[in-house]
């Protein structure tokens, strides 16, 4: 390399958890992954399919999510992380791993940053960004199905997208659910209550999240009222499931990415299995109804439903303004490559 290469090569960026966290709300990022999502339906983005490693006995799974961005500045970025459902009873957030961000210009590698921080914040801003768009305009009672690691943004998201008077909250446990409450209460003025079931806290519900690592469907088609519009985010491998099929037969179904979901939701071909859902069930991409090409919920009884699988694409958004922020502020650690 030249001297004068040296002399323009940028330092590296390692940004840990809480500096991801310090630099980057949820309410903040619902903005971003609204003009992310609409950059994706303009066909600005270059977007392979996940590759995941799922090894024979191993206790979890790892996942290579690369993606492109283009524009005036482009990057190319990638989330390499793993995914270990037992890491909730160790006190570890399940999802593991690290987002790189390269130059789009040079491909010289721009910062490193924590996924699980990225994963959880991107992850609700998705959330509350359907909420946003489908779930009814007074719409304000939640039903929040799981009090995990990425359950406290989940609330935070629809918080940001609605005027919430009240929330109730089913766990595994009941003493979880309540250890959840007992926590994030005094961070809100709208009430927040326990209860034993998803079935309980659903009944009242116009707006539903499920956040939970089920393999068996734990939101049924019975339990939910007309006009409740229910984000499913815990489901995001064929393994998982956590929608009864017949609830998305009768959902109007709306997705981060179309190609994605057939593939890899195992809400999705649980249904397709049983006959009650096919490629045409799919009725938008959330990027779609940003840029306004799809109208969205089509009436106030409608029951809408995103699933919510997450991409790179929102990886890699979040990781390039959290760069130019860390970069704005000095914060992070910067070393020469």
């Amino acid at each position: 390399m030249t001297a004068s290469a040296v002399d323009v090569v940028e330092p590296v960026l390692f940004l840990a958890q809480q500096e991801v966290a310090r630099l980057l709300s949820v309410a903040d990022c619902i903005n971003l992954m609204s003009d992310a999502m609409a950059a994706l339906a303009r066909g600005e983005v270059h977007q392979p399919l996940r590759q995941i490693v799922s090894a024979p006995g191993a206790k979890g799974l790892l996942g290579l999510m690369p993606a492109y961005i283009g524009g005036a500045d482009p990057v190319y970025g990638a989330k390499t992380g793993g995914f270990f459902p037992g890491n909730s009873a160790l006190g570890l957030d399940p999802h593991q791993g690290c987002v790189l961000l390269f130059s789009g210009e040079t491909g010289a590698l721009m910062a490193v940053m924590s996924a699980s921080e990225v994963t959880g914040i991107r992850t609700a801003a998705m959330t509350g960004l359907a909420t946003r768009l489908l779930a009814r305009p007074d719409a304000s009672q939640l039903a929040l199905i799981g009090s995990g690691h990425q359950a406290h943004w989940q609330l935070q998201a629809v918080a940001a997208a609605r005027p919430l008077t009240s929330v109730k909250v089913a766990a595994r446990s009941l003493a979880s659910a309540r250890a959840f409450v007992a926590v994030q209460q005094p961070a809100y003025g709208f009430a927040m209550e326990a209860v034993g079931s998803a079935e309980a806290a659903v009944r009242d519900a116009d707006i539903v999240v499920t956040v939970t690592n089920a393999r068996e469907p734990i939101l049924l088609d019975a339990w939910i009222a007309p006009g409740t519009h229910i984000n499913a985010v815990g489901s995001s491998t064929p393994a998982y499931c956590e929608i009864e099929p017949a609830l998305m037969g009768r959902a109007s179904l709306f997705v981060d990415r179309r190609e994605s979901t057939l593939a890899e939701s195992g809400d999705y071909l649980n249904a397709l299995r049983a006959g009650l859902v096919s490629p045409a069930s799919l009725r938008a991409e959330i990027g779609e109804l940003v840029i306004g090409a799809h109208p969205g919920r089509g009436g106030a009884n409608e029951v809408t439903l995103f699933k919510s699988l997450g991409m790179a694409l929102e990886d890699v958004a979040t990781a390039h303004l959290l760069y130019l922020r860390a970069k704005a502020a000095r914060v992070g650690t910067w070393l020469p490559m």
